[in-house]
C-alpha cells in the first residue's frame, strides 16, 4: 500500500446500547491512531447510550432504509409480509438470541444493500455482524469477534458454519470462548486467536467521578451497597441466583440495598419475584446508563452472579475503582479474578453468593486486604492497541 495512505477500516456491530461489548467497541475506537486509518461504523440500530462516546474521526453510516420503514409505518407490501413472518417467528416463548438472529437475517436480509469496499472489515459481535459481514461487505480481510461463551449446537451450528468459513480471521475474548468455541468449530482452529477486550482506566476513573442521578442510589448511603451490571438475563447472567441470593440476604437481617444497571427479557418475571417475596425495599433497578462507573465508585461490593461470560467486563472495571468482588464461578472467571486476592469467587448458586456477601460485609480485615491488593494490581490494557493493528495485517 502506497505510503500515508490509510487504512480503509469498517467496524460492524448490532447497535451501542450499554452493554459489554458494545462498551468495548466505544473503548477500541477510542485508542486507534486516525492518522493511519480512516474507519467507518455500520450499526443496525442507532441510538444506543454509547454512541456519544464514538469518536469524530469515526464514520457513522447510514442507517438501512428498511429500518427506517418500518420504524416510520410505511414498509410496502413485501416488508410487511417480512415483518410478519419474523413476528411469527421469535415471538415464542423461550427464544434464543441466536436463533432470533437468524430469523430476523433470513427475513431481512434481502432488504440491505452490498457495503463499499475496505481494506480490513470487523463484525464485532456474533450473529448479525457476522452475517451482514460475510454477505454484503467486500473486503481484503475479513475478522469475526466473539465476546461471548457461544454455544451452537444442531441447526444453529450448521447455520453459522459458512459464516464463520468465510472469515479470514476469528477473534476470542479469553482463553476460556476460545476453548469453547474451538469445540463447537474445531475446522476454523487456524483461524482463531484471543484478544482481551481493551480496558482503559484512566477514562473509566474519569467518569467514575460524575455525579449519581439517582435517587434511591443515593437514599442506600448508609447501608451496604451491592452493584451488579449486566443484561438482565438467567440463563448467561445468572439473575435468578441474584434474587435468591437478595432474598437469602433479606432473611437473615442484612441491611443492604442492591442495584441492577442493565435491562432484558428477564425483567418482567424478576419483578413478580420481587413482589411475591417482599424484596421491593432491597433490590432495585437502575435502568441503562453508559456511565455506571460514578455507581461503581460508591458501592461496597460488586457482584456478578453469570453462568456464562466470555471475559467479564464489568468485573474488569470494578477491580479497577477498587471494589471488592463477589463472583459466580463462570468459564473464564480465572482470567482475572485471584480467589481471596481481589475478591471472592463461589459455586454458581444462591447460598454461597450470599454467604460471600456476607463475609465481606463482616470481615472488615478481609474487605480491606481485598482493596489494598486491588490497588496494586495491573489495571487495563490500553497498550494491546499495537496487538490490535497486528491482528489486521
Amino acid at each position: 500500500m502506497e505510503e500515508n495512505v490509510k487504512v480503509k477500516m469498517l467496524f460492524v456491530m448490532d447497535s451501542l446500547a450499554a452493554a459489554g461489548g458494545e462498551k468495548s467497541l466505544v473503548t477500541l475506537l477510542s485508542l486507534i491512531d486516525y492518522e493511519r486509518y480512516d474507519v467507518s461504523l455500520q450499526l443496525f440500530n442507532y441510538g444506543g447510550e454509547f454512541e456519544r462516546y464514538v469518536p469524530h474521526q469515526v464514520k457513522m453510516l447510514e442507517p438501512f432504509t428498511f429500518i427506517q420503514r418500518l420504524n416510520e409505518g410505511k414498509p410496502g407490501l413485501s416488508l410487511w409480509l417480512s415483518k410478519a413472518v419474523y413476528s411469527l417467528l421469535s415471538k415464542r416463548k423461550g427464544l434464543k438470541l441466536k436463533t432470533k438472529a437468524r430469523y430476523y437475517w433470513n427475513c431481512f436480509s434481502r432488504y440491505i444493500p452490498n457495503s463499499g469496499h475496505y481494506d480490513v472489515a470487523i463484525a464485532y459481535s456474533q450473529c448479525l455482524p457476522t452475517y451482514y459481514l460475510t454477505e454484503k461487505v467486500s473486503a481484503k480481510k475479513k475478522i469475526a469477534w466473539v465476546n461471548c461463551i457461544f454455544h451452537l449446537e444442531g441447526y444453529e451450528r450448521k447455520f453459522n458454519f459458512p459464516y464463520y468459513g468465510k472469515m479470514d480471521r476469528i477473534v476470542l475474548v479469553s482463553e476460556a470462548a476460545l476453548r469453547h468455541f474451538e469445540g463447537v468449530y474445531p475446522e476454523f482452529k487456524v483461524k482463531m486467536s484471543v484478544f482481551r477486550d481493551i480496558i482503559n482506566p484512566e477514562m473509566i476513573r474519569q467518569l467514575s467521578e460524575e455525579p449519581v442521578k439517582s435517587d434511591v442510589f443515593s437514599k442506600g448511603v448508609n447501608l451496604l451497597r451491592l452493584l451488579t451490571v449486566a443484561r438482565l438475563d438467567k440463563d448467561d447472567k445468572g439473575y435468578d441466583i441474584t434474587l435468591d441470593a437478595c432474598r437469602i440476604l433479606k432473611e437473615r437481617g442484612v441491611k443492604f440495598h442492591w442495584y441492577a444497571i442493565g435491562r432484558g427479557p428477564f425483567r418482567e418475571e424478576m419483578e413478580r419475584y420481587i413482589a411475591e417475596h417482599g424484596l421491593s425495599e432491597h433490590f432495585y433497578f437502575l435502568g441503562t446508563t453508559p456511565n455506571p462507573y460514578c455507581y461503581m465508585r460508591q458501592s461496597d461490593i460488586y457482584v456478578q452472579t453469570s453462568r456464562h461470560e466470555g471475559y467479564g467486563l464489568s468485573i474488569a472495571e470494578a477491580r479497577i475503582l477498587n471494589i471488592p468482588v463477589v463472583t459466580t464461578e463462570y468459564d473464564s472467571v480465572y482470567d482475572q479474578m485471584v480467589p481471596g486476592k481481589n475478591g471472592l469467587v463461589v459455586k454458581q448458586d444462591a447460598e454461597s453468593v450470599a454467604t460471600a456477601v456476607m463475609t465481606l460485609a463482616n470481615d472488615r480485615g478481609l474487605y480491606d486486604s481485598i482493596v489494598d491488593y486491588q490497588r496494586q494490581e495491573k489495571k487495563g490494557n490500553p497498550e494491546t492497541i499495537e496487538e490490535f493493528y497486528k491482528l489486521l495485517r
